[in-house]
């Protein structure tokens, strides 16, 4: 495994917009909502809690948590 480079920025909120886009179409959360005051609100499936967020980095600190639950769930392809 190639250990990853540590971010030289913090996400911002296009990234952060872009990531939570891209886990709601995949079905990976139910939805993900940009508050006016820039916390997120994100549930999991329709009937579980709603989540606050406080900003873009935890947007993608859930991406990247979910990402990493994805693939190493799946059983290895070769």
């Amino acid at each position: 495994m190639i250990p990853r480079l540590p971010r030289s920025s913090e996400p911002n909120a296009a990234e952060a917009s872009a990531w939570a886009d891209v886990l709601v179409r995949r079905r990976l959360l139910h939805a993900a909502v940009l508050t006016p005051n820039g916390q997120w609100l994100v549930q999991d499936r329709p009937d579980g809690p709603v989540r606050v967020l406080m900003g873009p980095a935890d947007v993608v600190a859930l991406a990247a948590t979910i990402q990493h639950h994805t693939r190493t769930m799946r059983p290895e392809s070769r």
